[in-house]
C-alpha cells in the first residue's frame, strides 16, 4: 500500500474521531505543530523513519517531545502509530490531517507562486481573487520561484491560471517554431 494511501486512511480516523470527541481544533493544532516540527527538523523525521532506534525510543522521544503541549488524543495516535510500527508515516499523517480538516471545514487550498515574496496587501489580493472564483474561505500557500522571471502561477485545487513570464516565453517560442515549420513546408 502506498504512503499516501495509508496516511490518507490515519489521518481520515483521526478526523472523525477528533469531531466525534469534539476535539478538532486542539487535534488540528496538534497536527500543524508536528508538521512544522518535521519540516523544520529533518533529524527528527529520519529519527522517526530508522529502523535502528527502536520503537519503544522513538515513542518515549515522542512523549518527551510533545507531553504538555499536545492533546491527550494526539498523544494516544502518536502511542498506537508506533506500536503498529507505523511512527515514520506521521509527518504525512499530519500534513494530510490539514488538508482532510480544510476540507472538512470549506477552506480551499490555494497556491501562488512568484518571483518574490508577496508583500500583505498583494497576498490579500491574491485571497480575494481565489474567494471570488471558490466562494469558500481560503488558505494560501506561497512560492518563490526565480525561474518564472516574472509574473505568478496560481493554483486553485486542479485549477492553474499561469501568468508567468517564462510561461509566455514558451508559448512565444511554440508560436514560432509552428509558423516557421508552417513556411518552411
Amino acid at each position: 500500500m502506498s504512503e499516501y494511501r495509508i496516511a490518507s486512511r490515519y489521518a481520515k480516523s483521526l478526523l472523525e474521531l477528533s469531531v466525534e470527541q469534539g476535539k478538532l481544533e486542539e487535534v488540528h493544532t496538534d497536527m500543524k505543530l508536528l508538521s512544522d516540527l518535521a519540516s523544520e527538523n529533518r533529524d527528527f523525521v529520519l529519527m522517526l523513519k530508522s529502523p535502528i532506534v527502536t520503537h519503544g525510543k522513538k515513542l518515549a522521544i515522542l512523549n518527551d517531545v510533545f507531553k504538555d503541549k499536545v492533546n491527550e488524543l494526539s498523544l494516544s495516535i502518536f502511542s498506537i502509530l508506533t506500536k503498529k510500527h507505523r511512527e515514520g508515516y506521521l509527518p504525512l499523517i499530519a500534513k494530510e490531517f490539514h488538508h482532510l480538516y480544510n476540507v472538512h471545514k470549506g477552506i480551499e487550498e490555494a497556491t501562488v507562486t512568484t518571483t518574490f515574496a508577496l508583500d500583505a496587501k498583494t497576498k490579500a489580493e491574491f485571497e480575494k481573487v481565489v474567494k471570488s472564483i471558490t466562494k469558500k474561505e481560503v488558505e494560501l500557500t506561497e512560492v518563490v520561484d526565480e525561474s518564472l522571471i516574472g509574473g505568478f502561477v496560481l493554483k486553485i485545487g486542479d485549477r492553474q491560471i499561469d501568468d508567468s513570464v517564462s510561461s509566455r516565453l514558451r508559448a512565444l517560442k511554440v508560436d514560432f517554431l509552428k509558423n516557421h515549420y508552417q513556411k518552411a513546408y
